[in-house]
């Protein structure tokens, strides 16, 4: 399947190479070794930072022996660290081929190249079925497809008997606004958003046993605005390094999506549950 060429409305996924730009500010030269520490503070486009992929981690009882499989996996930030903290062998599959070639470099550089496996493709086109995956990890990746039947049944057959999922994304607490549901198609590329009952319900059809599901609306919205804050307290660095339409970009998001989770009736979820 296509790559949707329209995804680049969510202002993250622009220039995604700006990371070289904060490397060489640290003093990294292009192409030279990274430890995965080093990326960390770039490379990490979900919420909460490494502590949630050592929440997944956690769920997934990830091990040195233990494939995991990333869906939507940005430029490699968690897969990176998950095979790193683990010695688990991960494959990060991306649909963008921007974002795909950036997180292969990166990850040359850490030296993982062994360990984790870069894959540009759509899972809907059923790319990582019949791998038997120890586990599957995904963060504010589904958000983005609204086919979930097709989504929750290609997971499924990527996967092993009895193991295990853990997805952090988006729920709706309450019915959305017009407006709300405009910003979240134009600027977050979701058309989508389910409520906790329809989560459950699609799991559940797609096979999948033991859901858990924990809303994660407060820390995110505590995590959102701070992220928005410190965005605009380092305003003038950003624009050296990036450039203006860059930075406005990036402002614009961070400040629709602070909103959104303001007004309460959109929520953060996150999913652990095991293939049946």
């Amino acid at each position: 399947m296509a790559p949707r060429d329209s995804i680049k409305s969510m202002k993250l996924y622009w220039q995604v190479e700006r990371i070289l730009n904060e490397l060489r500010a640290l003093g990294f030269a292009d192409g030279a070794p990274l430890r995965v520490e080093d990326l960390l503070p770039f490379d990490q486009y979900h919420y909460e930072g490494t502590e949630t992929v050592d929440a997944a981690l956690a769920a997934l009882a990830a091990g040195p022996e233990s494939r995991l499989l990333d869906v939507g996996s940005g430029i490699g930030g968690p897969a990176r660290y998950m095979a790193e903290r683990t010695g688990c062998r991960v494959t990060a599959l991306e649909l963008q081929p921007d974002l795909h070639a950036t997180a292969a470099r990166l990850t040359e550089r850490c030296g993982l190249s062994g360990r984790v496996e870069h894959l540009c493709g759509d899972v809907l086109g059923g790319v990582a079925a019949g791998r038997g995956f120890d586990g599957l990890v995904s963060m504010l990746c589904f958000l983005h497809i609204p086919e979930r039947v097709r989504l929750l049944a290609a997971c499924h057959a990527a996967l092993r008997p009895g193991a295990m999922i853990f997805l952090d994304d988006y729920y709706q607490r309450a019915p959305l606004s017009e407006s709300e549901r405009r910003d979240l198609a134009e600027q977050v590329y979701c058309r989508y958003v389910p409520d906790l009952a329809d989560w459950e319900a699609q799991l559940q059809g797609a096979g999948f046993t033991e859901i858990a599901l924990s809303d994660r609306s407060a820390p995110w919205s505590a995590f959102i605005a701070e992220r928005l804050a410190a965005f605009r307290r380092d305003r003038p660095r950003q624009l050296a390094l990036h450039g203006a339409p860059l930075v406005e970009g990036l402002d614009h998001f961070y400040a629709t999506v602070a909103r959104l989770f303001a007004g309460g009736r959109l929520g953060g979820l996150r999913v652990i549950a095991r293939r049946g």
